[in-house]
C-alpha cells in the first residue's frame, strides 16, 4: 500500500496558484451549467482537467514532492473526470457535468490545504509504480462509484415516471459500473500483491498488519465476492450497488482514512 514519510509539507506558490485556477475554472461549468452552451461547458470542463492535472504534477515534480490523503483524493477525482472526458466521446449524451465540477474543484482546494507529507528521496525505484497501480486502483472504483449512483437515480425516476435523464440507457449505466469494478478489482489484487511481495524493497520492512493492510483486504474481499456474486448468482440493482459502495468506503478507509487521521487528528 502507500507510504510516504509522515513529516509536514505545504503548497508553495505555485502549487497554489495552478490550484486557484484549476478550482476556478471547475467552477465556471458548475455554476454555470444551464446558462454555458454545451460546447463552451465542455471546453471549460477540459481546461479545468489540465489546470488540475498540471497541480498534480507540481505537487509530485516541484521543489519539494509531497503525497497524502488529500492529494490521493485530487489524483482519483482528476481520474474520474478523465473517465467522463473519454466517455463523452463515446456517450455525448452522458450528463454528469455539474457533480463532476464540484467534486473536481472541492479536491484540488483540499490538496493545496493538505498538501500531505514529503516523499522518501531515497525510496525504492518500484515506489512510484506502486503508488500508480493503488491510486489507479481508487480512481476507476470511484468512476464505478458515480456509475452506480447515475444507475439509482435513473432507476428511481424510471420507477416514477417511466424516464430518466442520465443520458445513458440503464444497461448501458450497469455494464460500465461493473467493467470499472471489474478493472479496479485486478488493480487492486496488483497493489496488495506487491505490497506483501515487495514490501521490504519498497519500504525496508515486511508486510505489516495495521489498519491500512486490514482495511484494504476487507475492501478486496467485498470486491471479490461482489463480482463472483454478480457472475455465479446474477447479483443486480441495488443488492450490488450496496456491495459496491461498502467497498469503496472500506478502501476509502484504508489509506485516505489512515492518513487523515496521521496528518489531521494526530498531527505526524
Amino acid at each position: 500500500m502507500l507510504s510516504p514519510a509522515f513529516a509536514a509539507a505545504s503548497t508553495s506558490p505555485i502549487g497554489w496558484a495552478l490550484a486557484i485556477a484549476a478550482a476556478i475554472a471547475y467552477a465556471i461549468p458548475a455554476l454555470a451549467a444551464r446558462r454555458l452552451q454545451e460546447t463552451s461547458a465542455r471546453w471549460g470542463l477540459r481546461a479545468a482537467w489540465a489546470l488540475h492535472l498540471a497541480a498534480i504534477a507540481w505537487s509530485l515534480i516541484g521543489d519539494t514532492p509531497h503525497f497524502g490523503f488529500a492529494p490521493a483524493l485530487s489524483v482519483t477525482a482528476w481520474l474520474v473526470l478523465t473517465v467522463y472526458v473519454v466517455e463523452q466521446q463515446l456517450y455525448p449524451q452522458l450528463r454528469s457535468r455539474w457533480p463532476l465540477s464540484a467534486m473536481g474543484c472541492m479536491a484540488v482546494l483540499l490538496a493545496g490545504v493538505f498538501p500531505g507529507s514529503p516523499l522518501h528521496v531515497n525510496a525504492s525505484p518500484w515506489l512510484p509504480l506502486h503508488l500508480a497501480l493503488g491510486i489507479a486502483s481508487y480512481g476507476l472504483f470511484a468512476a464505478a462509484v458515480v456509475h452506480a449512483a447515475l444507475m439509482t437515480r435513473a432507476e428511481r425516476q424510471m420507477r416514477q415516471d417511466g424516464s430518466h435523464d442520465s443520458g445513458l440507457p440503464l444497461l448501458a449505466l450497469e455494464r460500465l459500473t461493473f467493467r470499472f469494478v471489474t478493472a479496479g478489482f485486478i488493480l487492486l489484487s496488483a497493489t496488495l500483491l506487491a505490497g506483501w511481495w515487495f514490501g521490504e524493497a519498497l519500504y525496508g520492512k515486511a508486510w505489516v498488519w495495521n489498519h491500512k493492510s486490514v482495511f484494504s483486504l476487507m475492501a478486496w474481499l467485498t470486491f471479490a465476492i461482489l463480482l463472483v456474486g454478480r457472475k455465479r448468482f446474477g447479483w443486480r440493482g441495488q443488492r450490488a450497488v450496496n456491495m459496491l459502495y461498502v467497498g469503496a468506503t472500506l478502501l476509502l478507509l484504508a489509506y485516505v482514512g489512515s492518513r487523515f487521521v496521521l496528518e489531521v487528528i494526530l498531527k505526524h
